[in-house]
Formats: C-alpha cells, sequence, structure tokens
C-alpha cells in the first residue's frame, strides 16, 4: 500500500524541473518566479504533510490523562453518593426516579462532550492546519490563471484588430501554445501538492478541501486547453495554407493545355 502513495519527493523534483523548462523558454518572466515560488511551497507542504501525519504526544497525554480523571471523578461521587446518601425503598417514587436519572443523564452527557473535546482535540488542531494549507494553494491557482488571462490565440489571427489598450502580443504561436502547456501543469501539480495533506491523515473536512482544489484546477486547465485548441486548429490552417500549391494564371494554363493537345 505504501507505493500507492503519493511521493512529495517526486513531486518537489517534478516542479523543479518545469522551472527549468520554462526558465529556458521564457527566462525572467513571471511565470518562472510563479513556478520557483510554487517550488517553495511544496517543500513546507512535504514538511507541514509530515508533522501532520506525526501525533503530538503531549495533547494525547494530556487529553487522556484528563478524560481518564474525568471518570475516575465520577465514579468517586457516584461510589460517594451511594454511601453517605441512604436511599430507602418507600422513598424511591417515579418522581425521584426521573428526577435522578435525568440529573445523572444531564452529567453524564457534560462529562461525555468534555472527554470528545478532550481526545478530538490533536485532530482538530491537525484539520486547521491542513485547512490553512489547502487556502494558500488556492490562492496559488487564481494567481495561475491570471498569467494567461491575457493569453489570447486569436490575437495571432490575421483578422483580428486590437485597440490602443489591448495587451500586445509578443509571443510566436509555439511561444504561445508553450506557455500555456506550462500553465496547466503548474495547475496539475498544484492539486497533487494538495493531495499530500490528506495522503495519510484522513479527514473529511480536508478531504472535501482538497477535492475542492483539484476542481479548481481541473476547471481552470479547461479553459486554457480550449485556448490550446483553438490554437492549435490556426496552427493547422496555416501549415494548410503553406503545402497548398499556388494556382496557376488562367492564360499560362491555357498554353499548357494547348501545348499537351498538339503533342497529343
Amino acid at each position: 500500500m505504501t507505493d500507492l502513495l503519493l511521493r512529495d519527493e517526486r513531486i518537489i523534483a517534478t516542479i523543479a524541473k518545469l522551472q527549468q523548462r520554462i526558465s529556458d523558454r521564457f527566462p525572467h518572466s513571471g511565470l518562472a518566479n510563479l513556478c520557483g515560488d510554487i517550488y517553495d511551497v511544496s517543500q513546507d507542504a512535504a514538511d507541514r504533510a509530515e508533522k501532520i501525519r506525526q501525533p503530538i504526544v503531549w495533547i494525547r497525554v494530556t487529553g487522556y490523562a484528563l478524560a481518564v480523571c474525568l471518570i475516575a471523578l465520577i465514579v468517586v461521587m457516584i461510589v460517594y453518593a451511594a454511601q453517605t446518601v441512604g436511599i430507602r425503598d418507600e422513598d424511591m417514587s417515579f418522581d425521584n426516579f426521573i428526577q435522578t436519572f435525568d440529573a445523572a443523564a444531564s452529567g453524564g452527557l457534560f462529562i461525555g462532550a468534555a472527554i470528545y473535546f478532550l481526545t478530538s482535540l490533536e485532530k482538530r488542531i491537525k484539520r486547521g492546519q491542513a485547512l490553512a494549507a489547502v487556502h494558500e494553494l488556492r490562492s496559488i491557482a487564481h494567481i495561475i490563471d491570471m498569467h494567461q488571462l491575457t493569453k489570447d490565440p486569436e490575437r495571432l489571427f490575421g483578422s483580428y484588430q486590437g485597440t490602443s489598450h489591448s495587451p500586445k502580443e509578443t509571443m510566436t504561436p509555439l511561444q504561445l501554445g508553450r506557455y500555456l502547456d506550462y500553465c496547466t501543469e503548474m495547475l496539475s501539480l498544484n492539486g497533487k501538492i494538495a493531495a499530500l495533506y490528506v495522503n495519510q491523515f484522513d479527514d473529511s473536512e480536508v478531504v472535501a478541501a482538497v477535492g475542492e482544489i483539484e476542481q479548481l484546477c481541473t476547471g481552470l486547465s479547461r479553459k486554457i486547453w480550449q485556448k490550446i485548441m483553438v490554437l492549435n486548429r490556426h496552427r493547422t490552417m496555416s501549415l494548410s495554407e503553406e503545402s497548398t500549391p499556388m494556382s496557376l494564371p488562367v492564360e499560362q494554363a491555357e498554353r499548357i493545355e494547348s501545348a499537351n493537345e498538339e503533342d497529343s
């Protein structure tokens, strides 16, 4: 089963490789710097996930010790009450029994809630740490989306007419395609970083938050892939036009046709 778990060192190495690829093609770009920030976040995520997986010993010892003390206190109080308060059979009417049972049930619920609070304190602390880290990854996903927001493949079409405030397109179709592809890879790796927090920490709220991050990254990737499909269609049309031979002038075509007839 350990082979089926995500390995944080592999994710960190993949992000480092992606940063090198982006820097080679787009040196000193904002996207390369953002990938470097994601690399730092992945290293922090690996350390946080490991700390969340490890037990918090002092909380466990303190919580269970206090829970045992509360249970022992209840037992002592019941024994003391039974020895000091004489209850005769004729005094235990139905009304007295209901009142005694209600008081005992209320006390038991209060003690049970206190024991649950103490025994679940460690899990709630870890849950808060994991949710705070996942929220950071949600912000990173939106930052990645902001980087590709103005990268519109339609600006490469000959029929496109920009305005004075339109973003200037300085990329070639190949560069734009690689840029958008890098954004999808960063979104995918961002979701994998989030999955590290539930790799060995099974908490329903954290699992739901990680699922929301993966859905967010997938939705943003779909928008980017729509741009990539438009860009690929444009590149295919351009290549087909370049490979199609130009038609001959009409007069030249008629001369060639008449010469073929004479030869025949």
